[in-house]
């Protein structure tokens, strides 16, 4: 046992102590706050009303009522509301609108200090605005598609409205009639309302999702490639004199996947303090704890952190194993990219397994994939966030998860055993089969 520690030692300090890993592992968790922290900022003041210019070339007064709505648009600045829009509208005549329209597009589109007295947009509405529903908008912000939602939105409450009451609708029924309705999402689990959103819910269970399958991936590949260095190197030889083949295959898999579980739970526990201390980070910030709990951040609670990282351990260590065989099979990265794919179309499928259970996590393929061996590490916590989970279902599947890792295991090892010392032509697949059942 003591030299496979010492490949497990050696496998993990020199991946911990390089760059990349230190970069990654705190530059991720420094891009969760900021994505965390950066929206409540901007939701508490961050934004600056628009300027809009509006050319009116209407017979009546269409122009104006749009106005008069665009005017009762607000936005929360530095705890007050605000009007949303500062309006400035002109006058113009049917001949006239292509001259007006450019004359103020000319000053559209410079920052505050360039053109004090510019303008962020031009809003053109004509007699076709009542008729048929068509206006025009020219500005430098076109490009944000939540702005120019919002804004084409009250452009329509307004001409809708003043459809209604020219039909012979009273005011009060037509501001009744114009109030939008906002659907407020909130999870159930077993009969209860945990109070998440339904946007917080799917964040969560994607990005588990993703973490999940990029990691067991990329420390996959990390381990293959270690084999494949030592065997280019002849290193192999060396420490196939002193080392069983299964204590280096097992010391390779572990040291490795040490170096993805510290990372997905520094990760892990970075999330988990952010959901739970959401009122603390507010005080930070100076703002009111309410604008941090209406953001959508799901919340990662101690039990979904234990099944996230026990179904990426021994995820981890099937594929792990299958890598490390591959990685002994052939003699190059890129022999290693042909013969590896079998096992990527299986994570792959295992990812796809994701986007069943984040539809419905209780349907029948997800639950059917949640037990299943080579699918279980990525779609298993993705259903225990998003559902209630039976006890007995949960140790089914890793009970099923450990029954597969150890078979994948003793296939690898019979592999790995042979394929580390042989050179030269890549194995045939029935040469491979000789090594397994030998």
């Amino acid at each position: 046992m003591n030299k496979t520690f010492a490949v497990i030692r050696r496998e993990f300090v020199t991946r911990v102590r390089t760059k990349a890993f230190i970069i990654g592992t705190f530059l991720f968790p420094v891009m969760m706050v900021v994505f965390m922290v950066a929206p409540v900022l901007l939701m508490t003041g961050g934004g600056k009303p628009q300027r809009i210019a509006i050319v009116d070339a209407t017979t009546d007064d269409v122009g104006i009522r749009i106005e008069e709505a665009l005017s009762r648009q607000t936005m929360t600045q530095k705890g007050a509301e605000v009007p949303r829009y500062n309006l400035t509208r002109v006058a113009s005549s049917e001949d006239r609108i292509e001259a007006v329209r450019d004359s103020l597009v000319g000053l559209t589109g410079f920052t505050r200090e360039q053109l004090p007295d510019g303008f962020d947009g031009v809003l053109v509405v004509t007699s076709a605005t009542l008729v048929e529903g068509r206006a025009s908008y020219f500005g430098s912000n076109v490009g944000s598609l939540e702005a120019m939602s919002r804004f084409e939105s009250a452009v329509s409450s307004a001409v809708r409205g003043i459809r209604l009451e020219r039909a012979g609708v009273s005011q009060e029924v037509v501001a009744q009639a114009l109030i939008p309705t906002q659907l407020r999402t909130t999870k159930v689990e077993e009969g209860k309302a945990t109070g998440e959103s339904g946007e917080a819910a799917f964040i969560l269970a994607y990005a588990m999702g993703f973490l999940l399958y990029f990691a067991l991936i990329f420390y996959g590949q990390q381990t293959a490639m270690s084999v494949i260095e030592e065997k280019s190197s002849r290193i192999m030889e060396v420490l196939a004199s002193s080392l069983k083949p299964f204590q280096m295959l097992l010391g390779k898999i572990i040291g490795v996947g040490a170096v993805g579980l510290l990372q997905l739970g520094i990760y892990g526990a970075v999330a988990f303090l952010l959901s739970s201390q959401r009122g603390w980070i507010a005080g930070l910030l100076g703002v009111d704890a309410s604008a941090i709990r209406a953001m959508p951040m799901p919340s990662f609670p101690a039990d979904l952190l234990a099944v996230f990282l026990a179904y990426f351990v021994l995820g981890f260590l099937l594929y792990g194993a299958l890598f490390a065989a591959i990685g002994s099979m052939v003699n190059s990265v890129q022999e290693m990219q042909s013969v590896m794919t079998p096992v990527t179309l299986l994570m792959v499928f295992g990812f796809i397994g994701v986007f069943a259970a984040i539809g419905d996590p209780t349907s029948r393929m997800p639950v059917i994939l949640s037990h299943v061996p080579f699918f279980s590490p990525m779609v298993m916590p993705v259903r225990w966030s998003m559902s209630s989970v039976p006890i007995a279902e949960l140790v089914l599947s890793l009970a099923l998860l450990v029954a597969g890792l150890l078979a994948c295991t003793w296939v690898a090892g019979r592999i790995y055993r042979t394929g580390i010392l042989m050179y030269g032509k890549k194995p045939t697949l029935r040469e491979v089969a000789r090594w397994v059942v030998r």
